[in-house]
C-alpha cells in the first residue's frame, strides 16, 4: 500500500466523530492491506513503531522536529517556529511547508525509514536522527509529512484503541463473531499487528495456534468488586485470600539468564527495578517463567510498605541506582503463567500458586503475597480490617479451582476495599476525555477542570460520570494543561458518550484516580444512562494524585461497576 493512501485513510479517521464510521473506515482500510503491509498499519496507526512491550521508541523532540523540518524545506528555524506558533500544530506546520509532490513512497519503505531512525543510538545519534527524518520529509508530499511530523512526536490523535482494532479486524473479515478469538490470541501475546498478519496469512487456524511464550507479555487478568465478605463466599464458596497492594504490578518473564520486566499497560520496565531482575535470575528455581506481582517500596529499617504515591518515585529513566537505594522494592509474587514449557494459565488457581511457591527460594526481595483459604466471612473480615491498618488497599479473593483470565475481568478474582459506610468511601480510576479552561484563579493555568469517564466495554466507549476540578496543585495543573494539549483534537472522539461539550477535546489516554462523597443520579452524564436520559454522577470528586501512568484508558472503572457501587451505597444508606 502506499503512504499516501494510508494518510487519506487517517484524515478519514480524524473527521469522525461517530463509532460505528470508525469501525467501517479501519475495516475497510485492513480489507485493502496485504500481509506484508497489515501489522505496519496497525502499529502506525495506534502511534507506535511496535507494541510498548519491545520499547522501541523514536527519541524526536518538538525542537528536533522543528530543524528537521527547516533542513527539508530549506526554510529557517524561526520561520518553522512561527508556522508553528500559528497553527498550533507541528504536522500542519510540516504540511504547509512542504511544498514537494513526492515520490509515492510504500508504507513498508517509510515504516521501515522511520524504525532506523528509532534504532539510532551511541554518539552523533541526534544528528543522525534530523539527517534521516529531513530526508524523509524531502520525499512525501504536504499531506504526507503532517501525519508524520504528528508520529515522530506522538501527536497523532486517532485514538485507536485495542477493542477498536480488534471489533475492525472481525469486520474486515467479514464475522465479527470472531471477534472473541481473536481477542483470545491477543490476550497472550500482546501483539496486534503479530494477530493481524497471522490472520491475512494463515487465516483463523493460525490465530488459533495462539499460545504462551516468554518474551510476550500476557495481558493481565482483572478484579470485580462486591461490598461485602458475605457476597464472596457467596458468589465463589471457599476462596483464597490475599492482601491487596498498592503498587506496581509487574509481569517477569525469566528465560535463563535473560529477565525482561513488563507493567499493567504491558510496557517494558525491566531497567527501572534492577533488584527484581536480579531476584529473579538468582531466587527463582526455573530455566523459563512467567510470574506475576505487585512491586512496592519499602522501609529497610522497619519493614514498613509505603503507599502507591511513594512507590511511583520508582518509575524513572534516570537516576535509577541512586533512587534504587534510597527507596528498594519489595516484590509480592501471587500468580505463575508458565513454567519450563508448561503454560499455567489453564490451570486452577490453587495448582498455580503451589507450584509458584516451590519455585522460590528464600531472599529479601521476592515472596508470595500473603494468602489463606477460607469460606468464613468473618475471618475475611477480620483479615480486612487488619490489612487496611497496615496501609494496604484491602484483600482480592480469588476462585480456587479457576483458570488464570487473561486480559479479562470477572469473578474468578473479587476485590474488597473499605467499608461502605452510605458514603463512597472507595476510589474510582477515570479516563480524561475533555477539559475546561477554568475562570478567575484557574484561568491562569488553563485548566480548570476535566471531563472524567468511565469505560463500558460492550460497546468500547467512554461514558462521562464526573467534573474534576480539585485535588490538583498548582505545578501539576501546568502539567496538565501541555499534556492534554499535546493529544487534543478537534472534536469530541467518537469512543466519547458525552452530553458535556468540553471547551478542548482530548484523545482517550490518562486515567486519574479521584474520590467522591457518593455516586448520584444526574441528566448531566452518560454512563449508565437510562431511557429518561438520568445517568451516573460522582458527587463532590477530587483527585487522589496526578495521572496514572501504569494504566491505559480501558483500565478506567466500568459502568457496570459505578451502578453497582451505587446500589451498594444505596442499600447500605437505607440500612
Amino acid at each position: 500500500m502506499k503512504f499516501k493512501k494510508l494518510c487519506e485513510y487517517f484524515e478519514r479517521l480524524e473527521e469522525t466523530t461517530k463509532r460505528l464510521v470508525m469501525f467501517d473506515i479501519l475495516a475497510g482500510l485492513f480489507k485493502e492491506a496485504s500481509g506484508e503491509d497489515i501489522d505496519k498499519i496497525i502499529y502506525l496507526s495506534q502511534g507506535q513503531l511496535l507494541p510498548p512491550f519491545h520499547g522501541l521508541e523514536i527519541g524526536i523532540s518538538e525542537k528536533l522536529l522543528i530543524r528537521a523540518i527547516s533542513d527539508a524545506t530549506d526554510t529557517p528555524t524561526k520561520k518553522v517556529e512561527q508556522t508553528f506558533r500559528h497553527t498550533g500544530d507541528m504536522g500542519r506546520t510540516a504540511e504547509e511547508l512542504n511544498k514537494r509532490k513526492g515520490y509515492d513512497l510504500t508504507v513498508k519503505q517509510v515504516y521501515e525509514e522511520l524504525t532506523d531512525m528509532a534504532q539510532i543510538g551511541g554518539a552523533g545519534s541526534v544528528e543522525k536522527k534530523i539527517g534521516l527524518l529531513s530526508n524523509l520529509f524531502k520525499g512525501v508530499s504536504p499531506k504526507e509529512a503532517k501525519y508524520i511530523a504528528r508520529f515522530v512526536i506522538g501527536r497523532l490523535r486517532l485514538g485507536i484503541g485495542d477493542p477498536t482494532v480488534l471489533e475492525a479486524l472481525a469486520l474486515s473479515i467479514g464475522n465479527r463473531e470472531l471477534r472473541p478469538e481473536l481477542e483470545r490470541a491477543y490476550n497472550l501475546c500482546s501483539d496486534l499487528g503479530l494477530i493481524a498478519k497471522t490472520l491475512l496469512e494463515k487465516g483463523m487456524e493460525g490465530v488459533r495456534k495462539f499460545k504462551v511464550q516468554v518474551g510476550y507479555p500476557i495481558r493481565m487478568a482483572l478484579c470485580e468488586r462486591l461490598s461485602s465478605s458475605e457476597d464472596i463466599i457467596q458468589k465463589i464458596g471457599k476462596a483464597a485470600i490475599e492482601a491487596k497492594y498498592d503498587g506496581f504490578r509487574v509481569q517477569c518473564h525469566k528465560d535463563d539468564e535473560n529477565v525482561e520486566l513488563f507493567s499493567r499497560n504491558l510496557e517494558r520496565t525491566t531497567h527501572m527495578f534492577p533488584e527484581i531482575t536480579m531476584g529473579m535470575k538468582k531466587n527463582i528455581n526455573a530455566k523459563k517463567a512467567i510470574i506475576e506481582g505487585e512491586a512496592l517500596a519499602y522501609n529497610e529499617g522497619t519493614g514498613e510498605l509505603f503507599p502507591f504515591q511513594v512507590t511511583i518515585q520508582r518509575k524513572r529513566k534516570h537516576g535509577i541506582e541512586e533512587m534504587s537505594k534510597e527507596l528498594p522494592l519489595k516484590f509480592f509474587v501471587f500468580d505463575l503463567l508458565y513454567l519450563d514449557g508448561v503454560d499455567y494459565t489453564e490451570k486452577p488457581f490453587l495448582e498455580r500458586r503451589r507450584k509458584l511457591e516451590s519455585i522460590i527460594k528464600k531472599n529479601e526481595i521476592i515472596e508470595p503475597s500473603e494468602m489463606f483459604v477460607t469460606d468464613d466471612p468473618s475471618e475475611i473480615f477480620k483479615y480486612l480490617e487488619s490489612a487496611i491498618e497496615r496501609g494496604l488497599e484491602g484483600v482480592v479473593a480469588k476462585r480456587l479451582d479457576a483458570p488464570y483470565s487473561a486480559g479479562a475481568r470477572n469473578f474468578n478474582w473479587i476485590k474488597l476495599k473499605r467499608s461502605y459506610k452510605g458514603e463512597l468511601a472507595d476510589t474510582i480510576d477515570v479516563c480524561i476525555t475533555g477539559y475546561f479552561r477554568g475562570k478567575g484563579m484557574r484561568a491562569k493555568f488553563g485548566v480548570g477542570a476535566l471531563l472524567g469517564a468511565v469505560y463500558e466495554p460492550e460497546t468500547d466507549t467512554f461514558k462521562t460520570v464526573s467534573k474534576i476540578g480539585s485535588g490538583f496543585k498548582e505545578d501539576e495543573f501546568i502539567e496538565l494543561k501541555k499534556m492534554l494539549d499535546e493529544i487534543a483534537i478537534k472534536h469530541r472522539h467518537p469512543r466519547v458518550d458525552s452530553v458535556i461539550d468540553a471547551d478542548v477535546w482530548v484523545e482517550p489516554r490518562y486515567v486519574i484516580t479521584v474520590m467522591a462523597d457518593e455516586i448520584t443520579r444526574s441528566p448531566a452524564h452518560t454512563a449508565g444512562r437510562d431511557k429518561e436520559g438520568i445517568g451516573y454522577a460522582l458527587r463532590f470528586p477530587r483527585s487522589t494524585g496526578f495521572i496514572r501512568f501504569d494504566k491505559k484508558p480501558e483500565d478506567a472503572n466500568t459502568v457496570k461497576e459505578i451502578i453497582e457501587m451505587f446500589n451498594q451505597q444505596k442499600q447500605v444508606s437505607v440500612g
